[in-house]
Order: C-alpha cells, then sequence, then structure tokens
C-alpha cells in the first residue's frame, strides 16, 4: 500500500480536486510504465511468515538493502518502514508482505530489468538470514493470528475499520499479494476509453493471472482467492464502478466518487490521525470531527485516493489492480498485458470495440466467474474466458509490435515475448492456479508446504 503523499499545497476550490487528477495527462512520448509486485516472506527454518524483527526478519531485509545497496530508509515513529533509490519505492504491507513500487520506465524490458534487480537484491539477503520470498495471490496455510503486524500507523486503523464494512478486509491486508501496472494517458478522453478498457478486462487478468488456490492450508474453491476477497472487504471503495461506463463520465465524476467514500485518516506530523469513517466533503468545509476547524491539502486528497481500491482505479495515472502475486516471469507479463492494450491507439481501441457491449451485470458475472473458473469462465455474449483471453492476448501483442520498443541493445525487436507466459496458459486452458492444484495432488502428495520451495523466487 501506498506511502504518505507530500507536496500539496492548502485545498482553496473544489475545482482543485479534478484539477489534481488531470494534472496527469502527457502527451504519448512522455507515457511511462510503473510496475508494483508483493511477495511473502517466510523462515525457511519453520517455514513461519517473517516477523518484523529479529534475526531473520523483514527488518534484516530492509537494513540488508539499504546498507549493501544504497537505498535510502524511510521511518516512522522512528521504525525503518521503507526504502527509496532512484524513483523506486520498497514498502511493507500490513502482514510483512514485501512491495516493490517501480520507477516509471519508459519500456516493459526496463522494468523487467527493474523487478530482476530487486529480486536478486533481496534473495541474496534473504539466503544470508534463512528467508525465502515467494509468489503467491494468498498466503495457503498461514492463519491471520499467525500473521505478523507491521509498525505503520495506517494499518493500525484500516485493522480496526474491516470488521465493521465487510468480512474479508484483514485477510486482503495480511494475507494477500498482487501485481499491478500504472499506465499514462493523454486526455480526459484518453482516461476515460482507458478506464473503461481497464475495468472491463480486469477479470481476463484476474483469469491469467490467477494464483490463490489455497486458504488456510487447503483448496478453497476458487482459482483466484485473493479476487474472492476482495468482493466481501467494503463495497463502499471497491468494484468494478458502474459509473464509469455512463455518458459524462470524466474527471470530475470520479472525484464525486471519491468524496462519497468514507476516509480513514489525515496524516500530520508523521501521524495518522483516526477519521474512519468521516467524509471528505466536511473536511472541505473545515467540519471533519477528527480535525475541527481545518481543511485539506492536496496532499490530504493524494492519500484519500490511496484508500480507494476498485478493480482499477486513477490517480496521477490508472492502476490495474486485477492480478494475483505470481512467479518470476509473470511480474513481467502484467505490464506487458496491459502496455500492449493501452499504449497503441489501434489497440486499445480494439479492446474496447471487444467490451463496449457488455452491461454492468455481465462485467460483474465475468469477475466473479473468473475468481472461482479462472479460463473455464463463462464470456459475456458466449465462448469461454480462455476465447476472450486469446483475443486479448491477440491485440495486447499487436500493440507491442507496434511500439516497437527494443531490448538489449536493439537485438530484442520489441517487448511480445513478456506475453509468453500468458500465451502459454491459453494454450494449456491451465491457471497458475491449477498447476499448483494438480501439483499438490500428484507430485506433492498432499502436503501443502511443498509449496513454499515451488513458489519461491
Amino acid at each position: 500500500m501506498s506511502i504518505p503523499q507530500s507536496g500539496g499545497g492548502p485545498i482553496e476550490s473544489r475545482d482543485q480536486l479534478a484539477q489534481y487528477l488531470e494534472a496527469g495527462c502527457k502527451p504519448a512520448e512522455d507515457w511511462r510504465i510503473g510496475t508494483e509486485h508483493e511477495k511473502f516472506g517466510w523462515r525457511k527454518s519453520d517455514l513461519a511468515p517473517l516477523p518484523y524483527e529479529g534475526e531473520c526478519s523483514i527488518l534484516a531485509v530492509l537494513s540488508g538493502l539499504r546498507d549493501r545497496y544504497g537505498w535510502a530508509p524511510l521511518e516512522e515513529g522512528g521504525k525503518l518502514i521503507g526504502l527509496t533509490k532512484d524513483g523506486a519505492n520498497v514498502s511493507l504491507e500490513p502482514g510483512g508482505q514485501l512491495e516493490l513500487s517501480g520507477a516509471p520506465l519508459e519500456t516493459i524490458h526496463q522494468t523487467c530489468d527493474e523487478a530482476n534487480a530487486h529480486l536478486r537484491e533481496v534473495k541474496s539477503i534473504a539466503d544470508e538470514i534463512g528467508a525465502g520470498f515467494m509468489g503467491l495471490g494468498a498466503a495457503p496455510i498461514w492463519s491471520e493470528q499467525e500473521m505478523p503486524v507491521m509498525p505503520k500507523g495506517r494499518y493500525a486503523l484500516m485493522t480496526r475499520y474491516m470488521g465493521q464494512v465487510g468480512t474479508h478486509g484483514t485477510q486482503m491486508m495480511y494475507r494477500t499479494c498482487t501485481v499491478q501496472v500504472n499506465l499514462d494517458f493523454a486526455s480526459e478522453a484518453d482516461m476515460v476509453k482507458k478506464f473503461r478498457v481497464a475495468l472491463a478486462l480486469q477479470p481476463v487478468a484476474t483469469a491469467l493471472f490467477a494464483n490463490s488456490p489455497f486458504f488456510d492450508g487447503k483448496p478453497n474453491g476458487h482459482v483466484s482467492w485473493r479476487s474472492r476477497i476482495w468482493r466481501d472487504l467494503d463495497a463502499s471503495r471497491t468494484g468494478m464502478l458502474p459509473f464509469v461506463f455512463e455518458d459524462g463520465m470524466g474527471f470530475e465524476a470520479y472525484v464525486d466518487y471519491a468524496l462519497d467514500v468514507p476516509m480513514y485518516f489525515v496524516y500530520r506530523d508523521g501521524k495518522y490521525i483516526d477519521a474512519l469513517g468521516q467524509s471528505f466533503r466536511d473536511f472541505l468545509d473545515g467540519k471533519l470531527p477528527a480535525l475541527p476547524g481545518e481543511t485539506p491539502t492536496l496532499s490530504d486528497w493524494a492519500d484519500h485516493l490511496t484508500t480507494i481500491f476498485p478493480e482499477a482505479r486513477i490517480k496521477k495515472f490508472m492502476e490495474m489492480r486485477g492480478a494475483d502475486g505470481g512467479p518470476w516471469r509473470r511480474i513481467c507479463a502484467l505490464p506487458a498485458f496491459w502496455v500492449g492494450l493501452m499504449y497503441d491507439q489501434a489497440a486499445l481501441d480494439a479492446a474496447w470495440d471487444l467490451c463496449k457491449g457488455w452491461t454492468a451485470e455481465e462485467r460483474e458475472a465475468l469477475r466473479v466467474d473468473a475468481s472461482v473458473r479462472g479460463l473455464k469462465a463463462e464470456a459475456p455474449g458466449g465462448g469461454t474466458m480462455r476465447d476472450l483471453a486469446a483475443r486479448c492476448l491477440s491485440i495486447a501483442e499487436a500493440g507491442l509490435k507496434a511500439r516497437g520498443r527494443t531490448g538489449a541493445g536493439g537485438l530484442v525487436p520489441d517487448e511480445t515475448h513478456f506475453l509468453n507466459a500468458l500465451k502459454e496458459s491459453v494454450e494449456t486452458g491451465e491457471t497458475p492456479a491449477e498447476e499448483l492444484l494438480r501439483l499438490w495432488e500428484t507430485e506433492w502428495g498432499g502436503d501443502l508446504t511443498r509449496i513454499y520451495a515451488a513458489a519461491s523466487y
């Protein structure tokens, strides 16, 4: 999850809220790719999740990255809770999941090199302290009681609130991992089209990257339990956002939506102030119970936007949020999928043509079925998710070819090879989750502890 935002002055007019989002518009030559991925850490000695402190711990990994590889520390309350370097940052999810939020880069070749370098650094330290890190969408065995709690004020507030608004919130916080990509838009119209494609086709990403078939030590009946969790977390801030597909959608419409999402906190002087359930509209009027008489800054608005969790969301860029965490090569496949669909106009038009006739009910049904059956889900208008995914990959491949961004000093002509892992899934009809289930039933003989080594980086 996000670190505190900064750099925004006082909000003097409501118009500034939409202007803040619109400030993200940039010409195509300035579009960038920011890839984020989370991973679970565990102790090799007893297969327990990494605690925050100790010889084999999250703190030891963060300290090692700082001391050996030159990452600058980020602290909260005197505790090391993150790192930053060269436009990227390393942060902690509530249960100690380690996240790399990559720098905005020009090509998937670069973002993949960044992810590879990060995983090599983490592994070099983890190997020395007896830790491992694995890519899965949900913790397969650990109970919530076993999960450590990271020393971040934001998470303490969220944990308290989650039980009031849904049934799966703390599962999301402490026992899930994702990989996502952040992309740019050129204008309000471009944002709207990309947002609609992102939301409608997010279930395709959920199916292709489905990698959480186990929970609480047994199969859970879904190929993506992480996706299932999001459906009963907090209806006010999650979902497929039907209003995005309505006439009049734009930055102002998203502002109206965001203002109706209850607040979590206000960040002041290094501390999170409890504003759970309170209204940002009241904050604009100087009537926030948590800070009577104060009005917000643009940093407060930026923070609030990070507490909204739909399947895709906008800030000054757009985040694709539907994929489970997974194996090394799929970290690079996720940006390839969305960049291919979004960063070439012909591909974007083709992607929109694919889904523009779907109803809100069909989009939601696809989301639900993707989490349960993955590529076997039923697609709107007939056929299967596997058929739909194949069409999406064909469009994405054409988009990446049209981009023509070379790698390896020009030896690699484009970025299409990053889609290979996804093509294999479509060819076999088997998601990563089903591969894990097959291994559990056969080679592992029902011993789920084998998954730690199998899923490790």
